[in-house]
């Protein structure tokens, strides 16, 4: 049994997917489980990290567990889950953790909640593997509505270029990961073919839409007025922004070789995700 945390995301459900095309058998932690929407099969069960008596019988059987957690409280819910699953006699966890963990360099909200949180997965005995991705294909979907309505992509930090990958190719590592052996203690880095600015990705979803876009770049005070609009608090707003600023950088702009040694395929390129996409927009 794989316990997922995390399963109603979007990369916690591409995991769910891809487990259950695998043949695992597959648990899905959750808040809410009445509004999951998960596929028949899944065994889905209430819990919250952040209450750990809701945790009760939650890893009852789980051989292994796929680790997601988001938020400023992203290392103690991390380190509640590793000693459920330790206690519990789980063998393995695969923690979903952020690319730019992996950089030194980096000690802004994000990479340094996840830092913390891999620390908990080591310190709780139970073999781990960290997947690190440099930054999600499907954030683009955040565009969506603007190239509905005025053809127009409108983002911060134009000459900033990240390796972004698919999140069905990092749900494709995770289940090779957790189904197959030989993967114990190795940190990941995941990404995308190669790296991309705002306007390179408006440039392929105007080829994808076959219609002209608009790349309008926005002041980082825009931007983060906007995530704000969108219903983030201050705290997740300034960390978010301080991760699309670590665009600018060159670690985000590096290709990785990991999902290709790992699943056998070339990662999926931008192209791809905006031609399965395309109706979003």
């Amino acid at each position: 049994m794989i316990l997922v945390t995390g399963a109603t995301g979007t990369v916690g459900r591409a995991v769910v997917d891809h487990l259950l095309a695998a043949g695992a058998p597959v648990r899905a932690l959750t808040r809410r489980p009445e509004t999951a929407a998960l596929p028949e099969g899944v065994d889905v069960v209430r819990g919250d990290p952040a209450d750990p008596n809701s945790l009760d019988g939650v890893m009852a059987g789980v051989d292994r567990v796929f680790l997601l957690t988001t938020g400023p409280d992203l290392a103690a819910h991390d380190a509640t889950l590793a000693r459920a699953a330790a206690d519990a006699g789980v063998s393995r966890i695969v923690k979903l953790s952020s690319g730019r963990t992996g950089d030194p360099a980096a000690d802004d909200p994000i990479p340094t909640w996840h830092r913390a949180g891999e620390q908990a997965v080591r310190e709780s005995g139970v073999a781990w593997t960290m997947l690190r991705p440099l930054g999600f294909m499907s954030n683009a979907l955040h565009w969506a509505g603007t190239v509905r309505a005025q053809d127009t992509v409108r983002a911060p930090f134009g000459q900033g270029r990240i390796a972004v990958i698919d999140p069905e190719d990092i749900a494709a590592v995770a289940t090779v990961v957790l189904t197959e052996s030989g993967h114990d203690g190795r940190i990941r880095t995941l990404s995308g073919p190669e790296p991309l600015s705002p306007a390179n990705q408006t440039a392929i979803l105007a080829e994808v839409l076959d219609r002209p876009l608009r790349y309008a770049e926005t002041t980082p005070a825009e931007a983060r007025a906007g995530l704000l609009g969108a219903g983030l608090d201050e705290t997740m707003a300034d960390a978010v922004m301080a991760l699309r600023a670590t665009a600018l950088e060159a670690f985000t702009s590096m290709v990785h070789p990991d999902v290709e040694e790992i699943t056998g395929r070339a990662p999926r390129t931008f192209r791809d995700w905006a031609r399965a996409h395309r109706d979003e927009f």
